[in-house]
């Protein structure tokens, strides 16, 4: 469901359930009183009303799409599955310390533009890796 059917479906339920009242729907809901606001103006006016720009930080794939590759890389030879084979994860004895480390010295990346320490960690979880 994208957010236009979303925001149909939260007009109608807050018309049909909560009397048009868009707190209700907060409150027995937990929908965001914005939102359902702008679902009820777009119901009543008939047309959708476009979305404002999404802003934040770039993520890390983003900013440097050749990073997991280099990762996996320096990783993957440092690294073996679960002997019993129940997980998908794989065993590495690379710190991410060691990872950061690698990345500066072995593939030319600036420390500066690399994540941070806790970052990395969770970077090398997300991509299957668990430290032994």
């Amino acid at each position: 469901m994208n957010r236009i059917d979303r925001r149909r479906f939260q007009a109608r339920v807050v018309l049909d359930h909560c009397n048009g009242n868009t707190s209700q729907a907060r409150y027995l809901f937990g929908w965001d009183q914005r939102t359902t606001r702008k679902a009820l103006l777009e119901k009543k006016k008939g047309k959708v009303i476009a979305d404002l720009p999404r802003s934040g930080r770039k993520s890390f794939s983003e900013k440097l799409p050749n990073l997991p590759t280099d990762i996996r890389s320096l990783v993957d030879p440092n690294s073996q599955t679960h002997p019993t084979f129940k997980t998908t994860f794989r065993y590495t004895r690379m710190t991410a310390k060691a990872v950061l480390e690698a990345l500066t010295k072995e593939k030319g990346y600036k420390s500066e533009e690399l994540p941070a320490l806790s970052t990395m960690r969770e970077l090398l979880g997300k991509m299957g890796y668990r430290q032994r």
